[in-house]
């Protein structure tokens, strides 16, 4: 998709775009233990960076408004695990690590954290936590302080180190979110997403843009005429080297699955999909946006713990046509019965106060631009 009438920038609220980001670094609100990697600064976000030492805890928990994360850490820690030549966190633990990037917010900026799409993508549940905090993945504004990861494998063990990057943050002044009547104008003037020509199915606007799941499936080479819908993980596989691209045989840790006649699936309780969504999605040069990781009001399962979506993908001129939402799925308690079509998250658009130099799909760490149902970037064609 291309800009018809994009808005006048900068704005005073919004997203910050990567030299917005970068400016924070030269003026001191992010302070780096390391210097800063080539390739670390995305479109709307910044990785962020596994410091030299692992802390395996009793449980996962949240500071609170007197404490500091390390006052806790004095009582729930279990051992130490340096990081620094590689170190295995095994499956169902929980460890906080000490991340190499720390903050010194002005009052009017704040942050959010997500996982990153290939940690999401392989079922690594991680969330960052402040000193004093009383929420997950957010940084309130005028925060100074360390930032800290809280990792818990939940099917695969992985082998990190220090440096390696599970999380991004963003930035946010002010607050640019869009309201549903501005997302209905958005939809009309830059078709953020796009549902098959040949669906009956409407965009759902309401608290952000409805994505559905596509169980219908596709044709995909190397799995004969049988169409192909998502994956499975297999329980007991292998290790997963988080910083290792294209180099693990994919029957070895997931089972895939097919269309069925009645175009539904039945997830297991505690086992981990990888689906993808019916709506092509696109987001605009001048926008970011985020998929709501869990509603009960859809259904009592998690859906896509990697949120965030940078300006750029799906764009038409950064080579995104067509790309697909992954939908990283996980069923609660019972076992749920999806059906094609059926909403399964939505996703929150938020302005940027200006447009990045580079979209996604246009920077080297761009693994999903023109995705359909892609594993993450450890598998060989994932």
């Amino acid at each position: 998709m291309t800009d018809k009438n994009p808005p006048t920038l900068p704005h005073t609220t919004g997203i910050l775009p990567a030299h917005a980001i970068r400016a924070l670094i030269n003026e001191g609100q992010i302070d780096l233990d390391r210097p800063l990697d080539d390739d670390q600064i995305q479109p709307a976000s910044l990785d962020l960076r596994l410091g030299d030492m692992a802390y395996r805890v009793q449980a996962s928990f949240l500071p609170g408004i007197a404490k500091t994360v390390d006052q806790r850490l004095e009582t729930l820690s279990l051992h130490k695990i340096d990081l620094s030549d590689g170190a295995v966190l095994e499956t169902n633990c929980v460890y906080i690590v000490p991340l190499l990037e720390r903050v010194k917010l002005a009052a009017n900026i704040s942050a959010m954290t997500n996982p990153k799409s290939s940690t999401g993508r392989i079922d690594v549940f991680t969330r960052v936590i402040t000193d004093f905090g009383e929420e997950f993945d957010k940084v309130p504004a005028g925060y100074f302080g360390q930032l800290y990861a809280e990792i818990s494998p939940r099917t695969f063990p992985i082998l990190v180190r220090s440096g390696s990057r599970l999380s991004q943050i963003r930035f946010r002044l002010g607050n640019g979110r869009n309201s549903d009547s501005e997302l209905r104008q958005l939809q009309e003037e830059y078709n953020l997403v796009q549902l098959p020509y040949d669906s009956n199915l409407k965009v759902n606007i309401d608290n952000g843009i409805a994505l559905r799941v596509d169980l219908e499936g596709i044709i995909v080479e190397g799995h004969g005429k049988r169409k192909l819908i998502g994956y499975r993980a297999k329980r007991h596989a292998g290790l997963i080297d988080v910083d290792q691209k294209n180099a693990l045989p994919v029957p070895d840790y997931w089972e895939a699955i097919y269309a069925n006649e009645s175009k539904s699936l039945i997830l297991d309780p505690d086992q981990f999909y990888i689906l993808a969504s019916k709506e092509a999605i696109h987001i605009p040069p001048h926008y970011a946006a985020e998929m709501v990781p869990y509603n009960t009001l859809v259904g009592e399962f998690r859906v896509h713990y990697a949120g965030f979506f940078d300006p750029g993908f799906g764009h038409d001129q950064a080579g995104g046509t067509g790309s697909k939402g992954v939908l990283e799925v996980r069923s609660h308690d019972v076992p749920f019965i999806l059906e094609d079509g059926q909403i399964i998250g939505r996703l929150v658009f938020e302005r940027l106060t200006d447009k990045p130099v580079a979209l996604y799909g246009q920077i080297s760490t761009s693994n999903y631009q023109a995705q359909s149902l892609k594993l993450s970037k450890h598998f060989k064609n994932g």
